[in-house]
């Protein structure tokens, strides 16, 4: 799948890499783990097969073919988003961007709705949801595996439905 700037495609096991590069970065991992790294032995074993399984895509820069980072639309049924960009692809638009397209896959394959989760506290991550069409539908609190500053304030759950991705689509036009 392509998108102005990026392309979508499977992961491939060549990309243990540049998904060990990503996982090792503080700052990205700072709202899933506190910063804790995810290591190579847990990539290789569950992370990248679990990716190339399915409804996971790497996310490259269309013109240098540089690794943006992935995204996630699953389970096909109640499509649930998810992404993850390296550090250097911050603030340039990719996550919306990519987030945007695989809203646009999922109601072209029959979704009723899409939806996405965050931490309150990871206003970032909540601004690319409300920017690719996702309204906040509620808050609850997850039971993270890791203590993360800003847990205590809760999680919170984006969504768009079928009927206002139309609308947000004629709009558009």
């Amino acid at each position: 799948m392509q998108t102005e700037r990026l392309l979508l495609r499977g992961f491939v096991p060549g990309d243990v890499d540049a998904l060990v590069a990503l996982d090792s970065d503080p700052e990205v991992m700072f709202h899933i783990t506190g910063g804790r790294a995810t290591s190579r032995e847990e990539i290789e074993r569950e992370v990248l097969p679990a990716f190339i399984a399915g409804g996971y895509w790497a996310a490259e820069e269309r013109v240098t073919g540089d690794f943006v980072g992935w995204f996630h639309l699953r389970p096909p049924d109640d499509p649930e988003l998810g992404y993850r960009l390296r550090r250097a692809s911050w603030g340039r638009g990719y996550a919306t961007e990519g987030s945007r397209a695989l809203i646009d896959y999922a109601f072209a394959h029959g979704a009723a709705r899409v939806h996405a989760e965050t931490m309150v506290a990871h206003v970032a991550s909540r601004r690319v949801m409300e920017k690719a069409g996702m309204r906040e539908v509620r808050r609850f609190r997850a039971d993270w595996p890791d203590r993360i500053p800003g847990d205590e304030l809760g999680d919170v759950e984006y969504a768009i439905t079928r009927e206002e991705w139309l609308a947000r689509t004629h709009d558009l036009e």
